[in-house]
């Protein structure tokens, strides 16, 4: 069956998305590129949504090339998660249906305290709260398709915080990239334990993901690898073996097409399978903490996320 090894390709193989409409935030590079890939490659019309259009076309260019005829068709749209006009522009051009949305784009742990132009901490705004507006945006287009599947792409990241609710922006406590980081990995596990909760009659199922410690992408841009080493050093990082980037888009592509999931909602997963619950964080390289998968914490943060993107 399914593992840390094995790749979106192999996923997809046999599965037929003719028919469907996707998304795929972050296609621009890295594994939203090789998930976007698979599920073109089953059949799926798939929108790449990414900030810079440009080089979301020649992705879509380079793919279409590369894929055989029968593939489903690609196209571009312009979306930065940090700009709350793109996310309300893009949600109001969509039209008809979406049966998967993948939530993959993302920042990871610029070294300083920056903030989006309506004051939120990037980490926070860019991976969470950009993804939960476009998300509650297309509800009425996840609800009219028959079976929807949102995925969000958490990491083994959450372990490092839970979401501070009473200093999401770090107004009040020294900004710390990794905590930072890790509140919104733990936001996006959140999040698809509140989707599932209340989306459930419509036919939406909603899960999150670790893809694994995957060199080959842009996320690490912002980080000093000198201040990765002593984080290691320290005990408070342990990274998973080195996965390939088509090994790391495996398990979006499961939870966003595989019938052996199918109905599953609310989860979390690693490796293509649930991952099983880890007590603490030092030395864990797999497992999901249950602050992110608590049905209180999903339940406070989707009325708070309400309240800050309205």
């Amino acid at each position: 069956m399914f593992g840390a090894s094995t790749t979106a390709a192999e996923v997809i193989d046999g599965v037929d998305l003719h028919g469907r409409r996707a998304v795929v935030t972050g296609a621009g590079s890295g594994i939203g590129v090789e998930t976007a890939r698979a599920l073109a490659a089953a059949g799926a019309d798939v929108t790449l949504a990414v900030r810079d259009t440009g080089a979301g076309a020649r992705v879509a260019a380079r793919l279409e090339a590369e894929l055989p005829p029968e593939s489903g068709q690609l196209t571009v749209g312009r979306l930065d998660l940090a700009d709350r006009s793109t996310v309300a522009a893009f949600v109001a051009a969509w039209r008809g249906p979406l049966h998967i949305l993948v939530g993959n784009a993302g920042v990871m742990a610029p070294p300083e305290l920056t903030r989006t132009p309506d004051g939120r901490e990037t980490q926070f705004a860019v991976n969470h709260l950009g993804h939960f507006a476009l998300a509650v945006g297309l509800h009425p287009a996840l609800a009219a398709s028959d079976g929807a599947r949102i995925v969000s792409v958490s990491s083994i990241g959450h372990l490092f915080s839970p979401v501070v609710f009473d200093d999401l922006d770090y107004r009040f406590r020294p900004y710390d990239p990794w905590t930072s980081y890790g509140q919104s990995k733990t936001a996006n596990a959140l999040f698809a334990v509140g989707a599932a909760e209340r989306w459930a009659d419509d036919g939406i199922t909603a899960n999150a993901l670790m893809p694994g410690n995957v060199g080959e992408t842009s996320l690490a841009r912002h980080m000093n690898p000198h201040q990765v080493a002593d984080f290691i050093a320290s005990g408070e990082l342990a990274l998973p073996p080195q996965k390939t980037v088509r090994q790391g888009a495996a398990t979006s592509v499961l939870l966003a097409a595989s019938p052996t999931v199918e109905g599953t909602t609310g989860r979390y997963f690693e490796d293509c399978a649930q991952a099983e619950p880890v007590a603490e964080r030092a030395g864990a390289i797999a497992g999901v903490a249950p602050y992110a998968l608590d049905r209180e914490n999903a339940a406070r943060l989707w009325a708070l996320s309400e309240a800050l993107v309205r």
